[in-house]
């Protein structure tokens, strides 16, 4: 699959008609999952889904894919702690000033309450994310993961978060199955409008 950066250096930008700028890879192949689940073929629309390794290079990605840059229709996801960083470097590039949470959404950009994984496990519900890590064959070590002194006391929710974001490749292994897993109609609301905007 061609990425973003294939398509702006193979002739300027030709095909790619918007951009989607997320976190991580986690986010990317969540959206991913979700909108072809929806019957979206994001790749043949000329739409492209960009992990930007983190809130604080979201600069970088609007020099490129933004006004200044290829000028294509932008969107996006992020954590609520993140906010700050997409405020800003949407203002720096002119698109707004002192953005409201709404003025944020009405550009395409959508925040997670906590994280991906937080609104994914929400919308699965804990004891079905359980039983996917069970079907994973990881349930044994899920199991002596809850009874460390730090999580044994924090409820199921809690826990399974901290097994994704404890392993190497977790985050992005269970966005994956927990958005093949999610019923589509109980999609998370930044996750629904981020794909209903694009």
């Amino acid at each position: 699959m061609e990425t973003g950066e294939d398509l702006v250096s193979g002739g300027a930008g030709a095909g790619l008609r918007a951009v989607v700028l997320v976190e991580g890879l986690s986010d990317r192949l969540a959206v991913e999952v979700l909108a072809r689940r929806r019957g979206r073929a994001l790749a043949a629309e000329g739409i492209e889904v960009v992990a930007m390794n983190g809130a604080t290079n979201i600069g970088r990605h609007l020099d490129r894919y933004g006004p200044r840059g290829l000028d294509r229709k932008l969107a996006g996801l992020y954590d609520r702690a993140e906010e700050r960083y997409f405020k800003r470097a949407l203002e720096r590039h002119g698109l707004g000033t002192d953005l409201s949470r709404d003025e944020l959404e009405a550009r395409g950009f959508f925040m997670c309450a906590a994280d991906l994984e937080d609104e994914l496990i929400r919308a699965v519900g804990a004891a079905g994310v359980e039983q996917i890590v069970e079907a994973e064959g990881e349930i044994a070590s899920f199991r002596r993961l809850q009874l460390q002194p730090a999580l044994r006391d924090r409820g199921l929710h809690h826990q399974l978060r901290r097994l994704m974001g404890g392993r190497s490749g977790g985050k992005q292994r269970y966005a994956r199955l927990m958005a093949e897993a999610v019923s589509l109609d109980r999609v998370p609301r930044p996750l629904d409008a981020l794909i209903e905007h694009i």
